[in-house]
C-alpha cells in the first residue's frame, strides 16, 4: 500500500504547479467555498479540525473528513462549552451569571480566510477557524472572536482601524506527570539545564535550536509570520514577537501559535508552558500589546498630528488606559496564578503610569516615527486569551478617546516601586470589571456575565486545594 504524503510534501508538489489558480497556492486561507473544496483536495487532505476559542482560548470544535466539511454540513456546539472553567467544571449561578435553560446549540460558522494545514500531523490534516452565531444564525455576544470583533467594529464605525503587534513570552520545562512537583527546565543541546539571566543570549537560543526550527517550520506550513524571536530574562523562557497587523487576525496567529509551540516542544519530549508564573523567583511570561490607531480613509496614524507632535487622541487613549485597565485587568491577567506575575520588585509592572522608553511603567511608549507612534500595553499576561486581552486593551483606548480621558504627566523615573495601582486578586479584578457600565456597552453585558461567573468558578475550586506553603508553615505552628 503506497505510504501518504505528508501536508508539507503536497504543498512542496503544489507550488511546482503552474496549472492551479494562484489562489490556491496559499499557505493560509481562500475566500470562497469553491476554492477551499479544491484547496483541500489538490492537498489531499483527509480531515480537517473546526476549532474555536473558549473562554480561556482553549481550541474547542469538531473533527470530521473532508467530504463532510465541503457538503455544507451544520455544526453545532452546546452552548455550556462557554460556560465552564479552566477545570472543566460548571460554576454555580451567582451574580448576573446564568446558563440557559436549554442548553441550546450553536454554529460553527468556519472562516475560510484561517484555512491552514495540520503540519504536525502525520496524516494529511488541515485546520479551519471557526465564528459562533445562534442556531438561527442570530449574533451571539459572548465568545472570545465575537467580542473583538464587537470592539473593532466601534473603531470601523468612527472611521479608524486599530493595529496591533503581540509579544509573547514562555517558558520551555521539563516534563511533568505530577502537579505536586515544582517545575524545573529542561536541558539542552548541551545536556545541562539552562540557567536564568540569559536575556537575548544567542547561546541560550541555541540550546534548543531543533525546537525553533521546527516552530519556524511548522509556522511556515500555516502561513503564520514570525518577526524575531528571542531568548528572556528567565531560564529557558523565550518570546516571540510577531509583524503588527489587524487584531482579529493576530488573535487568531496568537491562538494558532501557542498550539504550534507547544506541539514543537511535545515533538521534543518537553513542555511549552504559557503559565504567568510557572516557576518560583524566575520572572513572568507576559503579553505585551503594541496598539495604534489609523484613519481608514486617509492611512493617517491617529496618534499624530500633520507636523508630527502628538495628537490629543494619542493621550486620550492612554488616559483610558490608566482608567479602564484596572477594570478590565482580569481578561489580561485571568487567573490567580495570573497574579503571582504582578508583584514588586519583579519585571512586571504594577502600576498605571506611562512613559517615553520607559519599560517600569505599564503604558510605555516606544521610540518612533510619528508614523509610527504607538502605545505598548505591558500588563496583560501569556496566559490570557489572545482575544479577550486585545479586546480589553483597544476597549480602554477606545473609551479614553470617546471620553475625553487626561493622563497623568509621563513618568520618568522608576515607577514600579511603592504601592501597587492594581487589583491584588482575582475577586477584586472581578468585582471592577462588573462595577464599570461603560465597559458593559462596549464588550457587552452577557460577555461580562458568563466572564464573571466562570471566574469566580475558578477561584472557588483553587481554593479547595491546600498548597506546600499552608503544610509548611500552618501544619505544626498554629
Amino acid at each position: 500500500m503506497p505510504s501518504k504524503r505528508s501536508a508539507a510534501q503536497q504543498t512542496t508538489k503544489i507550488s511546482k504547479t503552474s496549472k492551479i489558480p494562484a489562489a490556491l497556492h496559499s499557505l493560509r486561507g481562500v475566500k470562497t467555498w469553491k476554492e477551499a473544496t479544491d484547496w483541500l483536495k489538490i492537498r489531499g487532505i483527509e480531515d480537517i479540525e473546526c476549532i474555536t476559542p473558549d473562554l480561556a482560548g482553549v481550541p474547542r470544535g469538531k473533527m470530521m473528513p473532508t467530504s463532510k466539511f465541503t457538503s455544507n454540513t451544520s455544526l453545532a456546539l452546546p452552548s455550556a462549552v462557554y460556560r465552564h472553567t479552566i477545570s472543566g467544571e460548571y460554576p454555580d449561578e451567582t451574580g448576573q451569571f446564568r446558563y440557559d435553560s436549554r442548553d441550546s446549540d450553536i454554529k460553527l460558522v468556519p472562516d475560510l480566510s484561517t484555512l491552514s494545514v495540520v503540519p504536525w500531523e502525520t496524516d494529511p490534516t488541515a485546520q479551519v477557524i471557526c465564528d459562533i452565531v445562534g442556531s438561527e444564525g442570530e449574533q451571539i455576544s459572548y465568545t472570545p472572536r465575537n467580542v473583538l470583533k464587537r470592539v473593532v467594529d466601534l473603531y470601523r464605525q468612527k472611521g479608524w482601524k486599530p493595529v496591533v503587534a503581540p509579544e509573547i513570552e514562555f517558558y520551555l520545562v521539563a516534563t511533568n506527570d505530577d502537579p505536586d512537583y515544582p517545575l524545573h527546565p529542561p536541558k539542552g543541546r548541551s545536556g545541562r539545564s539552562i540557567l536564568g539571566g540569559q536575556g537575548y543570549s544567542i547561546a541560550g537560543i541555541n540550546e534548543f535550536d531543533e525546537l525553533i526550527d521546527d516552530i519556524y517550520h511548522f509556522s511556515e506550513k500555516q502561513g503564520l509570520e514570525i518577526d524575531t524571536l528571542i531568548h528572556e530574562e528567565g531560564p529557558a523562557q523565550l518570546e516571540i514577537n510577531l509583524r503588527h497587523g489587524d487584531p482579529i487576525e493576530l488573535a487568531d496567529q496568537v491562538f494558532l501559535f501557542k498550539r504550534t509551540i507547544r506541539e514543537a516542544a511535545l515533538k521534543h519530549g518537553i513542555y511549552a508552558t504559557f503559565m504567568a508564573k510557572p516557576m518560583q523567583g524566575q520572572p513572568g511570561s507576559a503579553m505585551h500589546i503594541h496598539q495604534s490607531v489609523i484613519e481608514i480613509n486617509t492611512g493617517r496614524n491617529l496618534f499624530s498630528n500633520p507636523d508630527g507632535s502628538a495628537s490629543k487622541e494619542f493621550f486620550n487613549f492612554i488616559g483610558g488606559m490608566q482608567h479602564y485597565v484596572p477594570r478590565t485587568l482580569v481578561m489580561m491577567a485571568p487567573y490567580v496564578n495570573s497574579f503571582r506575575r504582578l508583584t514588586p520588585d519583579m519585571s512586571a509592572p504594577v502600576n498605571t503610569a506611562w512613559g517615553y522608553d520607559n519599560r517600569t511603567t505599564a503604558f510605555r511608549i516606544p521610540v518612533s516615527e510619528p508614523v509610527a507612534r504607538r502605545i505598548e500595553n505591558r500588563l496583560p499576561s501569556s496566559d490570557a486569551n489572545p482575544y479577550l486581552a486585545l479586546a480589553a486593551s483597544l476597549a480602554c483606548g477606545y473609551l479614553g478617546i470617546i471620553e475625553g480621558r487626561d493622563p497623568t504627566a509621563p513618568t520618568e523615573d522608576t515607577a514600579n516601586e511603592g504601592e501597587i495601582d492594581l487589583p491584588r486578586g482575582l475577586l477584586e479584578a472581578v468585582a471592577l470589571l462588573e462595577s464599570a457600565p461603560s465597559l458593559a456597552e462596549v464588550l457587552s453585558p452577557e460577555f461580562i456575565a458568563i466572564y464573571a461567573g466562570v471566574k469566580r468558578g475558578e477561584f472557588e475550586t483553587f481554593m479547595q486545594v491546600i498548597s506546600p506553603w499552608e503544610r509548611e508553615f500552618l501544619l505544626l505552628n498554629v
